[in-house]
């Protein structure tokens, strides 16, 4: 791991940070409506719901019921990686969509990078592991990269490159190290949905790996049997 400071590493993983990614997300979506179609916005907006969608299964699955793979430490998608590789790629594309095909996909490329690093923040700050942080990025990568080759071959001309970059810094400016509670919010539906009192944490997961149900005593099953039962026995 590289060796930087844990406030450095808390500013990188704010980056993927739902207060800071889905305002962007959104601002994408607005600029393809005004610039190309409601239905290219449409078509990013929906890559980007069925990887929060993913994202926010495992989660559920998780909290309400302790559905994971313990062999891999695994306890649900990262949705700070899953959203910082499929916004921040797009938002490059986008703001690059004018230039030149190369220039595009170092922009796509660096976009990847950056979610990349967040999700390498999320393991060094011990808030996922790397399983968690691996899977958050394949699916906000395949989000992108999906939508990037739909839109490929778009127009380039229909939005100019300065308004489009100005509002992504503004929001970035903006909106960085604002705090959503996601992480409560499915904690919530979780045990809603589940019935239980308290959702599965990842300590109490694993210390019942090795959890057996205790036997009953032969003669304690004998003691318990009814005059019925011993007729039927």
């Amino acid at each position: 791991m590289p060796d930087l400071s844990t406030h450095l590493w808390l500013s990188i993983t704010s980056l993927g940070s739902a207060g800071m990614t889905l305002p962007i997300a959104f601002a994408i979506a607005l600029w393809l409506a005004v610039g190309y179609s409601w239905r290219m916005a449409a078509a990013w907006l929906a890559l980007l719901g069925a990887a929060i969608g993913i994202v926010t299964v495992t989660k559920l699955a998780f909290l309400g019921w302790g559905v994971g793979v313990r062999e891999l430490d695994f306890t649900g998608v990262s949705g700070h990686s899953m959203l910082s590789t499929a916004v921040y790629p797009v938002a490059l594309f986008l703001v690059l969509l004018p230039a030149r095909p190369a220039f595009r996909l170092a922009g796509v490329l660096l976009g990847l990078a950056a979610g990349i690093a967040v999700g390498l923040s999320r393991v060094v700050l011990s808030a996922h592991s790397p399983s968690e942080a691996i899977t958050g990025c394949l699916v906000g990568a395949l989000a992108a990269l999906v939508f990037v080759r739909m839109a490929w071959n778009a127009e380039p001309g229909k939005l100019s490159a300065l308004p489009v970059t100005v509002s992504m810094l503004v929001l970035a400016l903006l909106m960085h190290g604002v705090h959503v509670p996601t992480q409560r919010w499915v904690t919530h539906i979780a045990l809603k949905v589940s019935g239980h009192d308290r959702p599965f944490i990842r300590a109490r997961w694993h210390a019942l790996r090795n959890a057996r149900p205790a036997a009953t005593p032969l003669s304690q099953t004998r003691n318990t049997l009814t005059p019925s039962d011993s007729a039927h026995a």
